[in-house]
């Protein structure tokens, strides 16, 4: 009876790194055939550039440093293992997003990627030409067809290589994670295998890439959809499948299955994954947070920790008079319970030496939200003076719910380099912040039961300004990721005064926005790149 072993390739490659990428690519073949003896080896979507590489793709040396890359490739990788692993190439005047097949020191074949999406964070048809062709080809008598990703999403590829003879289907990929998108992911995989009747490999990188996060999971499915072998989330590795041909099929065998993480744990790893990739892949020795005794610089500082270590990891608390005695008792237990350095800087001088310059110019007027911005200023530059002096990058952390209705201070607590709540609703960081202290105590329990204040003046809540977070949440997601009219969400059973609050600030706000720094994209609609809103416009909320 013959049997094949396929391994997936998940790995975390480095965007614009491709000498790196490429020799992450030698050493995993390697590791492949020592430990698993494998016949195929498959990796990622774009591996070699990294994903998504954007505009680095129009750089003129392109081509050139990917030629190099492969012919390095193809003198380090001999024997007769077959590589299947993604790049873009220039051909005939045409960009492609191409998989290529490396076998004994030949670059065989390539297939090119002929479903481009264009939504969401995708725009590839700025950059590719779509490919016309299947590819199917033949190794140790099996008959692999090649797709690219967003092909299995739909049928006419999928079609075409089953069309074509392929007996086996091999999809190499780069899907970025959002919540509940693991699942509903293996749901299309599974019904696609077995609307083919063939097995389906799906190979996915893993790791951050500025907004996006990767999640890996690859998988392989038999002809009948039933998930055959699933690799861990969130994780660098190699998975090996074993194929064995059972009269004219191959059949792939039982092997390792990670379970799903809950929604909390994946959106949880998510938010690491995107600070640990950020902070390390762009050379900041770690991070300083200004910790406030709340529950979202609270979160960040957990995520922070279990991203970076606690020896990469300041903490710094600016009270004010406004400052309540427990916020501080409660930054200095959390700071203590990670094991962070910690510090606690006055702004009281500060605040009043700004005050005092401007008095003249504030002359005639009355005290007003002006007053309070100036103390988150002021904690915005001690904060950014840690970071040009330390090497430390400042972790922002407004969450997005905060971030729609432009609850937050421009120059202020908005400053920083990275924000792994911008993504994630408050109703959700509340739920993150229980979960995560049902693995091991991290934050507080006062910290998640006070009710939320910014604390920049007397007796200040959250709920004098906002509706109450249950309904604010679930009017921002219906109008920021539903794109439902202010008169649809009101007719879902939504007060209008409230509806008509939300939408207004959240249209007035897309200039601070466009100033936050990046952030981790877990939603379907995350403020970035996904959300392309004028800054100046005269559209009127309603219909």
């Amino acid at each position: 009876m013959q049997d094949l072993t396929l391994v997936m390739a998940q790995f975390d490659p480095l965007v614009g790194d491709i000498p790196g990428n490429a020799e992450r690519a030698i050493e995993a073949v390697r590791e492949a055939r020592i430990e698993h003896g494998a016949d195929i080896v498959v990796f990622p979507e774009l591996f070699l550039t990294g994903y998504p590489p954007e505009d680095l793709l129009l750089r003129p040396s392109m081509e050139t440093r990917l030629r190099e890359a492969r012919a390095h490739m193809a003198a380090k990788v001999a024997g007769d293992v077959l590589v299947i692993i993604g790049y873009p190439g220039r051909r005939e005047g045409h960009t492609y997003n191409l998989a290529g097949l490396l076998y004994n020191g030949v670059w065989l074949d390539e297939y090119a990627k002929q479903a481009l999406p264009n939504y969401l964070v995708f725009d590839e048809q700025r950059y590719f030409s779509p490919g016309t062709k299947p590819l199917v080809i033949e190794h140790q008598g099996a008959k692999l067809g090649i797709l690219i990703c967003e092909d299995v999403w739909k049928t006419e590829p999928v079609r075409q290589a089953c069309e074509a003879g392929a007996e086996i289907l091999i999809t190499i990929n780069s899907s970025p994670y959002h919540k509940d998108k693991p699942a509903e992911r293996l749901e299309l995989l599974s019904e696609r295998a077995a609307e083919a009747q063939r097995p389906l490999v799906y190979v996915n990188q893993v790791g951050g890439q500025d907004e996006l996060v990767f999640d890996g999971g690859s998988a392989c499915f038999g002809a009948d959809g039933q998930l055959k072998v699933q690799a861990p989330h969130w994780a660098v590795g190699l998975m090996p499948v074993q194929f064995l041909r059972e009269q004219t099929h191959w059949v792939p065998q039982e092997g390792e299955c990670e379970p799903l993480p809950d929604p909390e744990e994946n959106l949880y790893c998510a938010l690491v994954t995107g600070v640990r990739d950020y902070v390390n892949k762009s050379g900041f020795k770690g991070v300083v947070i200004g910790l406030s005794g709340g529950i979202d610089s609270a979160l960040t500082l957990a995520i922070a920790v279990d991203a970076l270590g606690p020896d990469r990891v300041h903490a710094v608390m600016m009270p004010y008079h406004y400052t309540a005695d427990i916020s501080k008792a409660d930054a200095a237990e959390q700071a203590k319970l990670l094991g962070v350095s910690y510090e606690v800087m006055p702004i009281a001088p500060m605040v009043e030496s700004f005050m005092e310059t401007l008095t003249e110019s504030f002359a005639g007027t009355e005290r007003d939200t002006t007053e309070e911005n100036l103390q988150s200023r002021c904690r915005g530059v001690l904060l950014m003076a840690i970071s040009n002096k330390k090497g430390l990058m400042v972790l922002t952390t407004g969450n997005k719910s905060e971030m729609a209705v432009g609850y937050a201070t421009l120059y202020g607590d908005m400053v920083g380099g990275y924000n792994a709540l911008k993504d994630v609703y408050k109703t959700w960081v509340y739920r993150l912040a229980r979960w995560r202290n049902d693995q091991e105590p991290a934050i507080p329990e006062r910290v998640i039961e006070r009710p939320p204040s910014a604390e920049l003046a007397p007796d200040q809540q959250d709920s004098d300004s906002l509706p109450g977070y249950d309904t604010l949440d679930a009017i921002l997601a219906r109008y920021i990721e539903g794109d439902m009219s202010a008169e649809a969400i009101i007719e879902a059973g939504y007060a209008r005064d409230d509806v008509y609050q939300v939408v207004k600030l959240v249209d007035r706000c897309e200039y601070k926005r466009r100033q936050a720094p990046v952030g981790v994209r877990v939603t379907p609609r995350g403020f970035g790149r996904d959300r392309r809103y004028p800054i100046v416009n005269g559209w009127q909320p309603g219909d």
